[in-house]
């Protein structure tokens, strides 16, 4: 059980039976009145994220995540196939838990998976990743202006901004987190 007053960012907790994290928190001691913490949670499962006060003796039940590093094998239909890298079981995912996470994961990369009660509820793709371009409209020539991107696709189906001297078959590092390019890759 954890107390409303040790809430942090990043502490997971459960609320009506649903798993939560601490997005953001304020102590607050009123010139009347009792004390209370004044929180900002993210539902795990749903996305939501709701603001609520708490008595700071309020106690609730930890919710413990568990993460886990696995490999992407294959996809078939709608089901995307991981497997975990101690044990070699294999998890098949619907497309709806990895829609996001897959445009930057290839076959045999490891992603970060996290589970609340053998449930997997979130696909992470390592942060940066290197990806060959496979389409890109050309460059115009003369067009040098700073910061002047084109739309380009990449192995994943993955859709980017680049620079304009960037060209089909290029490889490319991209932040994950934001779909951003960061630079040409020679690996």
């Amino acid at each position: 059980m954890i107390a409303a007053s040790d809430f942090r960012k990043g502490v997971t907790f459960e609320i009506n039976g649903e798993p939560v994290v601490v997005v953001d928190f304020q102590h607050v001691k009123p010139g009347k009145g009792a004390a209370f913490v004044r929180t900002k949670y993210k539902s795990l499962l749903a996305g939501t994220i709701r603001e609520q006060a708490f008595n700071p003796s309020e106690k609730f039940p930890r919710a413990h995540i568990e993460t886990k590093e696995m490999q992407y094998l294959y996809n078939e239909g709608d089901l995307y196939y991981f497997m975990d890298n101690e044990t070699y079981d294999q998890i098949p995912l619907s497309a709806e838990q990895v829609e996001d996470a897959i445009l930057y994961i290839k076959e045999n990369d490891n992603a970060t998976l996290k589970f609340y009660k053998d449930k997997c509820f979130l696909v992470e793709p390592p942060n940066f990743v290197v990806l060959t371009v496979v389409e890109a409209e050309p460059g115009v020539k003369g067009d040098t202006a700073t910061n002047v991107t084109k739309k380009a696709k990449v192995e994943t189906g993955a859709e980017i901004y680049v620079p304009t001297f960037v060209n089909e078959g290029d490889r490319v590092k991209i932040d994950t987190r934001t779909g951003e390019y960061l630079s040409r890759s020679n690996d």
